[in-house]
């Protein structure tokens, strides 16, 4: 399996909603993601297993700091390290852009995901009581910080 990881394109969006879908209890419709790509502040990635869309990630600049919207991998992609391909480009790509801290928010029962985040220099910093939805869940806010 080849993985090749790109800027997000308007040909993908569909089959990226469908792994939405799949993959969360709120998903983020077709919509939402054509609208980012209108905004110069927003950086989305997609990764591709031979040429076929099986995840994304991307943030959104908020004055050199990046609020990690989304990571999503296809079901049948996960565990093979794609997600974290994923991110580690998307901070390469953000670091050349001057961003200057990462943040995002993860379930606290999503043990998979933290121990990702941890890995890639996330640090959890407090905590967003009832910030999920379907089911209800608290959110740990996690931040990575870079040294300049």
């Amino acid at each position: 399996m080849e993985i090749a990881i790109r800027e997000l394109r308007e040909e993908d969006i569909e089959e990226l909603a469908r792994i939405e879908s799949e993959s969360f209890s709120m998903p983020w419709s077709a919509d939402s993601f054509r609208k980012l790509l209108a905004h110069a502040y927003c950086h989305y990635l997609v990764a591709l297993a031979d040429g076929k869309v099986v995840g994304c990630c991307g943030y959104t600049d908020l004055c050199h700091e990046a609020n990690i919207d989304n990571v999503v991998v296809a079901s049948a992609y996960r565990r093979r390290g794609i997600g974290e391909a994923l991110l580690r480009e998307l901070v390469v790509r953000g670091d050349a852009m001057q961003v200057e801290a990462y943040t995002l928010e993860v379930r606290v029962g999503n043990l998979e995901a933290i121990r990702l985040y941890q890995k890639l220099g996330f640090v959890a910093e407090g905590v967003r009581p009832r910030f999920y939805e379907k089911p209800v869940e608290d959110a740990l806010i996690m931040w990575r910080r870079c040294e300049r």
